[in-house]
Order: C-alpha cells, then structure tokens, then sequence
C-alpha cells in the first residue's frame, strides 16, 4: 500500500469511534446541523472500518491455515483461498482510501440550460430536467424544482433542480458530479416537417450544495431586486412583484428566482444557489485541479463540447469520456442511468488508483 493506503487507518478507526460515541450522545441530536454531519461521516467510515476489519480476521485465518497445513493437506487449500480473497480485500481497502473528494457528502444543486438548437434544444432541456427527476425517484431521494423558464411548446431554457438524499449513506453528489457538461441529442424535432434528423444541445451544471456552515453570506455583501413573475411568452403569471434578482456584490454572481409564489420563497432559493455558487468558486480557488474539472463542464452550450450523446433513430446513448455505449435511450431517459453513472465513476476510480500507485 502507499502513503494513501493502511498507514492512514489508525486515525480513520480512532475517528469512528469518536463520532460513533458522539452519535450516542442525546445531547447531540439537538443540533441538528452537526448531528447530520456526524451521521454523513459515520457512512463514509463505515465501509473503511468494515473493510478493514474483515482484512485483519482474513489474514489471522490464512496465518493460522498455513501453519496447520503442514500437516492437514485441507487447510492447505484453504491458506490458498484466503491469500486469494486476502488480495481482494487489500484492492478493496485501497479503493475506500483513497482520497476522497472534499463533496461526495453533499446534496446537488443541477443547473440546466437550452443551447444551440432554439425550440428544439429547449425541449431537450425539458427531457434532462425530466430524466434526473426520475433517476432522483428510482434512488428515493427528494427534489425541488427551484426555478424553471418555459418555453410555449413545452420545453425549458433554463432549470435549476435540487437533489438531496434522505439517508446519510446514500450521498447526491458521488453520483450527480459526473453529468456536468454539454449534453447533445440527435433526433428529428417537433417541428420538422421534412422528417430531417436534427443536432442540438443543452449545457448541465453540477454544484455541491453548500450548507450555512460552508459559505458565510454578509447581507451588506447582497443587492436584492425583485420584479413580477413572467411565463411563455412574457404573459405576467403574477400580480405581485414576488420574483427576485440577488446580485452578490464582491463576486458579481447573480441568481434570479421566480418560481415560488412569495418573494420570501424566492429569495430562499436564491440563496441556496448562491451559496453553491460561491462554495464552488471557493473551491476552484483553492484547488487548481477542482477548476480545471469544473471549468470543463460547461464552457460555451456548444455541440462540439459534448460529453454525451443522445441518439433517438438508433436508441442509443453515449457517453463519450469513457467510450461507453448501450442502446436503451428510452430507459436512460426515463430514469436509468445508472449503468453510465457506474461506468464514469469505475473509470474515475481507476484513474485514481493509477496516480496514486
């Protein structure tokens, strides 16, 4: 193993002792915040822990096998079926060690947006909104659609969608960070009469969503402007001036909300992206190889920028980081996407354990 390998595991196991007394501590629960922060930690450990154990009692078993298989040809055979499950283990454990990233813990804040392709982008736009809503379903976690642009034939220019997990050993983030990009779908629109097969795309943006504990807003910092609520087609939807238009002013970050009724509603939500935004950038700043990664989810809505290809005539979907292709489009779209988040996340995986070895 290497410096990310056992040498780290006295402190990880000495660490989940402590958060595993501190979770049975009742005076605990009443901070809820930090109760959920320890209950995430305890998942992350967990499997580490396990692991580790399980390594330990296999290699007590294999040392006492193979002294007594000097004698017994049968524990002989069973030194040589533990030395291999022994190497198992150790790939196992070096996989839980490595380093991990800083937001697997996190909720998501999905961010998607129309690009070339006008109407028909648009409605493609809609069908992502629509997919990461039913993969959200399938894995039982909850979601809130915080703002959402329509367009009059149904599609989207722009949508931000919130993902968050109801279990602790079940994170967003470790899942939803491999969708950023430029996502581009082969298909003959709506609109088309010649039947023509056309090419368009929509940008996605993955953020962690930041809690009050990672990102400290000062509210002389914001500029909030509210204005009414409009939908397709510029038709007022609102009476009220409820929509909001918060402009971060050390940044020049702005976020704009109007899918609440309440400006009050609004203007939460607003917060919640600008909190992701701003941790986002806190985290490219200190860490160049974090904004090398952001930086190439989204640089222009461009189809030459793809990450993914959704091809209706051949129900195929590919993705073209890992060289993965399958031909189920329609199950893809409806929620199944599993099978190319696996793949993303084996290669991501692999990639590490190269670098690190």
């Amino acid at each position: 193993m290497n410096e990310h390998g056992e040498g780290r595991l006295p402190e990880l196991l000495t660490e989940y002792q402590q958060v595993e007394a501190a979770l049975a501590d009742p005076a605990v629960h009443a901070d809820q915040a930090r109760a959920r922060t320890l209950g995430r930690r305890f998942a992350e450990l967990a499997p580490v822990v396990a692991a580790a154990r399980e390594l330990e009692t296999a290699r007590d078993d294999f040392a006492a096998a193979r002294e007594l298989g000097a004698e017994d040809a049968s524990f002989a055979a069973e030194a040589d079926s533990l030395q291999e499950r022994i190497g198992e283990l150790e790939i196992r454990l070096r996989e839980l060690l490595l380093p991990r990233d800083p937001n697997d813990s996190k909720d998501v804040l999905l961010e998607i947006k129309a690009g070339e392709g006008g109407d028909e982008s648009a409605l493609f736009a809609a069908d992502l909104l629509r997919m990461y809503l039913r993969y959200a379903e399938r894995h039982g976690w909850a979601t809130d659609v915080l703002d959402e642009e329509p367009t009059d034939l149904g599609g989207v220019k722009s949508a931000t969608l919130a993902v968050r997990s109801r279990r602790p050993d079940d994170a967003v983030w470790p899942r939803l960070k491999f969708e950023g990009g430029v996502h581009r779908v082969q298909r003959v629109p709506v609109t088309e009469s010649q039947g023509r097969i056309h090419t368009s795309a929509a940008g996605v943006l993955v953020l962690p969503e930041a809690e009050d504990v990672d990102v400290q807003i000062d509210p002389n910092d914001l500029r909030i402007d509210v204005f009414r609520s409009s939908g397709p087609g510029g038709q007022s939807v609102n009476t009220t001036d409820s929509a909001v238009r918060i402009t971060h002013l050390p940044t020049g970050i702005v976020v704009s909300m109007q899918n609440e009724k309440s400006q009050l509603q609004n203007r939460e939500a607003g917060l919640r992206v600008l909190r992701a935004r701003l941790l986002a950038a806190a985290q490219e700043e200190a860490d160049a190889a974090a904004a090398d990664a952001r930086r190439s989810q989204v640089r222009t809505v461009d189809r030459s920028e793809r990450v993914r290809t959704y091809n209706f005539p051949e129900n195929r979907i590919s993705d073209h980081r890992v060289g993965y292709k399958a031909y189920n489009l329609d199950q893809v779209l409806d929620g199944a996407l599993d099978d190319v988040i696996d793949a993303l996340a084996r290669a991501d995986t692999d990639a590490l354990l190269s670098g690190t070895s």
